[in-house]
């Protein structure tokens, strides 16, 4: 059996989330990820269009050559993706936006 983590063990997501909150607390609020998998990462989510991810990517200075693309829920839904180290976490962010459909409405 391993050994539980702690809270403390968690440290180093937990204060880069302070340190967002206190430098960029005028930025859309994401949908935040924690877990005791990957205790160094920090995971936020913006599903309300790639506005707010990248109003997020810019203030984090992360270049635009980092972001992936793909699509997903057979191919109706666009997601970004981007890391970075920030603050001695890594640091994700995924935005989530609809695909509009082909040809539009008959």
């Amino acid at each position: 059996m391993s050994e539980l983590l702690t809270l403390d063990g968690l440290a180093a997501p937990l204060r880069v989330l302070r340190v967002l909150a206190a430098d960029f607390g005028h930025l859309p609020a994401p949908d935040v990820d924690l877990t005791r998998i990957y205790p160094d990462r920090l995971t936020l989510r913006f599903h309300e269009g790639l506005h707010t991810f990248e109003a997020w990517r810019e203030a984090l200075a992360v270049p635009p050559e980092k972001v992936t693309h793909r699509l997903q829920s057979d191919g109706t839904t666009l997601v970004l993706k981007a890391s970075t180290d920030y603050a001695g976490a890594e640091l994700h962010l995924h935005g989530y936006t609809d695909v509009p459909a082909e040809g539009g409405a008959a």
